[in-house]
């Protein structure tokens, strides 16, 4: 292995380092925020996702847009933007209104990344070990979050932290590692040139080849926001959970993940896509359903809201959050048929915009259905779209091994 590219490869995992640490002193915590700063419903709660997601829909348009810049330098520029957001955010408690621009502004930075993180993993990977390197960056994610959910976890167990004091210190911790993100990233860009993919002119890259991709894009933008805003919020709103449960659950999370991701990036390798994407398409399955069970017992008064319910509850959120790191299945699957390597982060850019286009729907139908309805019947309708997931792990060929083209 040349030693310029494991330089390479070690400093992108000190970016995951840094950037996952940011993660871990926000990310997290912006519901349990809501709700002890502005007091907030679930229609509210739902509402909120619309400053939240429509940066996923620009991210699209951006990256295109700046693609001449190489991924490299487009995501310094993420990492600074999403720094400056929780700079603001740490520093004052703004009106309702102010917080959702700034919010805005660092959910921008974050998903203007998101493309960009797997493209330039991909890229420093070898060629057969594709699926290897991104289990091991997945791991390592997992790792560094397990250590920030441990800090935040004690801190604000011992009111170091808290979001009722005049300066929220957990999302100036995270603006920090945001700069250092920046800083490393400068570095990777010195070591690398840039990425070694093609770059075009601003284009959107619509191709039937990629049908199956864009769908699971789609049905995961529905499945994401009901794990990231409405499972914590049966933990928070219906069974009164603090932020340190929250924080521990994630840690519980984390620490499986760990383990997890380089395990799941073996069994695509070995495996396949096509067979691991029918385990993606049924843990979903199950995960929604047992929520919706469990939201409708407590929302009936059939089940405590104390023992065994919310164990079961808190279970769930660490499954749900496992099930969603195999996004990594998809993107691997994209890479696989992509036409073109210079295919790869604009596509990865459009399924992030056809998925938030979706979160930002579901955000508001799913706050009126949750104060109309009921959130039973949010998760139960997430459990039945889920299916789509299993017509198209029957639908799509494997590619036993993943090619890169360049």
């Amino acid at each position: 292995m040349p030693t310029t590219r494991r330089n390479e490869r070690y400093l992108f995992f000190a970016v995951i380092v840094a950037v996952n640490l940011a993660m871990g002193f926000s990310d997290g915590l912006f519901s349990n925020y809501f709700k002890d700063v502005y007091q907030i419903d679930g229609l509210r709660r739902g509402l909120i996702e619309l400053p939240r997601e429509l940066p996923g829909v620009i991210t699209f348009f951006l990256v295109s847009a700046l693609s001449f810049l190489g991924d490299i330098t487009i995501a310094i520029f993420a990492q600074a933007i999403a720094a400056v957001g929780l700079m603001v955010l740490g520093l004052v408690t703004p009106s309702f209104g102010v917080m959702l621009v700034f919010l805005f502004i660092n959910s921008l930075g974050v998903h203007l990344y998101m493309p960009l993180r797997d493209s330039i993993g991909m890229s420093l990977a070898e060629p057969d070990q594709i699926g290897k390197r991104m289990g091991q960056f997945g791991g390592l994610s997992f790792a560094v979050l397990t250590v920030a959910g441990l800090t935040v976890f004690f801190l604000f167990r011992f009111g170091v932290f808290s979001f009722t004091s005049p300066i929220k210190w957990t999302f100036l911790v995270a603006a920090f590692f945001y700069l250092v993100a920046v800083a490393l990233m400068i570095r990777l860009k010195r070591e690398t040139g840039q990425l070694r993919t093609k770059r075009v002119k601003f284009r959107l890259i619509f191709r039937k080849e990629y049908k199956y991709y864009y769908l699971l894009a789609i049905v995961f933008g529905v499945q994401k926001q009901v794990m990231l805003v409405f499972g914590p919020w049966v933990l928070i709103e219906t069974l009164g959970q603090r932020v340190d449960v929250i924080v521990l659950l994630g840690i519980i999370a984390s620490t499986l993940g760990m383990f997890f991701m380089p395990l799941l990036g073996k069994w695509i390798d070995r495996f396949g896509v096509k067979k691991l994407l029918y385990a993606d398409a049924f843990s979903f399955i199950f995960v929604y359903l047992c929520y919706g069970a469990l939201s409708q017992g407590f929302n009936t008064g059939t089940l405590a809201k104390v023992g065994i319910p919310v164990v079961l509850t808190c279970a769930l959120f660490v499954v749900d959050r496992l099930s969603s790191q195999m996004g990594i299945i998809r993107t691997i699957y994209l890479k696989s048929i992509a036409e073109d390597s210079a295919d790869v982060t604009p596509t990865l850019s459009l399924g992030m915009m056809m998925d938030h286009m979706v979160s930002i729907l579901v955000g508001i139908t799913g706050g009126i259905a949750w104060v109309t309805f009921g959130s039973h019947y949010i998760f139960y309708a997430v459990a039945a779209l889920s299916l789509v997931n299993l017509a198209v792990a029957i639908l799509v060929k494997d590619p036993r091994k993943v090619e890169v083209r360049l």
